[in-house]
């Protein structure tokens, strides 16, 4: 199982919070730090200051101050950007970090934010419509070889012989995510190396894996998919310093307990230990105090090596 770190950066996060966690997650060994794609902040416990900041902006600089860590989104939404200057901004990150991206990439759903900053938020039918386009246009420009032109004739998006530049270092790893029973699996199993579902409890996570897996069969998919989970992360070493954590990030211990991985060392152990039963070999872990650097030092220490 490889641990990841994912963050909520419109919660109230600068670029150099960012940054540390990101460095930190490096030196303990995690495999990638990942962050949210959002513009307002979620819940009244938190002001979000100093406001959003970007993450294909964010996730440069960060490139260029790391080494070795995985980066991405969980997840972009189709609905912020365009999908030629996404294949553009997202292989440009990548070739800064020497092939070390990956781009989650997810219909959007949030309609406050797209309010908030003038962004146009569809229906879900037409929501998804651009998103599958979008999937098939970023692919096809990172696919076609150097030298050669990508066309694309859709309902919302119209490409005529671009050059499908810049190319990125290391093809980027498409994750495709979320509890669609439909065309979210189909979508995956066409264009994703990874599938991922987040903040669903073990038997949603087991039924839609099965939906996934079942899709990937009938339309005769070879390559295997990685499949992954994404949860809330509270941890501390006893019960007074988990309860702490919980009070810090506005949560109740009990609700933690019930629906993220929370607890001591051995009962986040244990709740990774379900994850792994339905197949998932990666894990996202949701830390929401980005200041409380100890906290990934702790699971570092006490949790990823009985993994």
């Amino acid at each position: 199982m490889e641990l990841r770190i994912f963050t909520e950066p419109q919660q109230g996060a600068t670029y150099e919070q960012q940054l540390a966690v990101a460095r930190s997650a490096e030196q303990l060994g995690y495999g990638a730090f990942f962050r949210s794609d959002h513009f307002v902040v979620m819940g009244d416990h938190v002001d979000g200051l100093p406001g959003p900041t970007d993450s294909w902006v964010t996730l440069g600089g960060i490139a260029r101050e790391t080494s070795t860590i995985r980066l991405g989104t969980l997840v972009t939404s189709a609905t912020f950007r365009l999908p030629g200057m996404l294949a553009v901004s997202v292989a440009q990150v990548d070739a800064m970090s020497g092939g070390r991206v990956e781009l989650g990439l997810g219909a959007g759903w949030f309609e406050r934010e797209h309010e908030a900053y003038g962004v146009p938020f569809p229906d879900v039918p037409e929501r998804f419509d651009r998103l599958e386009e979008q999937l098939a246009i970023v692919t096809g420009l990172w696919d076609t070889p150097v030298g050669e032109r990508f066309s694309y004739e859709g309902t919302h998006y119209r490409l005529v012989d671009s050059p499908a530049l810049p190319k990125p270092a290391a093809r980027p790893p498409v994750i495709v995510g979320g509890g669609g029973p439909r065309r979210t699996p189909a979508l995956a199993a066409r264009y994703a190396a990874e599938f991922n579902l987040a903040f669903r409890s073990v038997d949603e996570t087991r039924r839609q894996f099965d939906r996934v897996r079942r899709v990937c069969e009938e339309a005769g998919r070879t390559d295997p998919l990685v499949y992954s989970a994404a949860q809330v992360l509270c941890c501390g070493a006893d019960e007074a310093e988990f309860t702490r954590r919980a009070a810090a990030i506005g949560r109740e211990p009990a609700e933690l307990r019930e629906n993220g991985l929370a607890g001591t060392p051995s009962e986040v152990l244990a709740g990774i230990g379900r994850f792994a039963e339905l197949g998932a070999t990666r894990l996202y872990l949701q830390v929401l105090d980005l200041d409380d650097l100890d906290h990934l030092a702790l699971v570092a220490a006490e949790v990823m090596p009985h993994l």
